[in-house]
């Protein structure tokens, strides 16, 4: 899967767990919980979605790549190989 479809697979999932959220203004080297206001419970929905939907597994130590839109396509790029 290259990036730009990695990129659009963590678009999908934030836009249903945060279906009111407007994703045209992202900034994907910004912080996602600061651009949108996703509390704990959304950023856990978005890591459960990517197991659920793409069984791709991210371990708690690593929920610190997903911060970003840029950080979570370089994380999850080589998970969908």
């Amino acid at each position: 899967m290259s990036t730009v479809d990695v990129k659009q697979v963590v678009l999908d999932i934030i836009a249903d767990v945060a279906p009111d959220e407007d994703l045209s203004t992202l900034k994907s080297s910004d912080a996602l919980r600061e651009q949108l206001d996703l509390d704990s419970m959304d950023f856990l929905d978005i890591v459960m979605e990517l197991r659920k939907r793409h069984k791709v597994e991210v371990p708690s130590e690593d929920y610190s790549h997903l911060a970003s839109l840029d950080s979570c396509v370089a994380y999850l790029t080589p998970k969908f190989a």
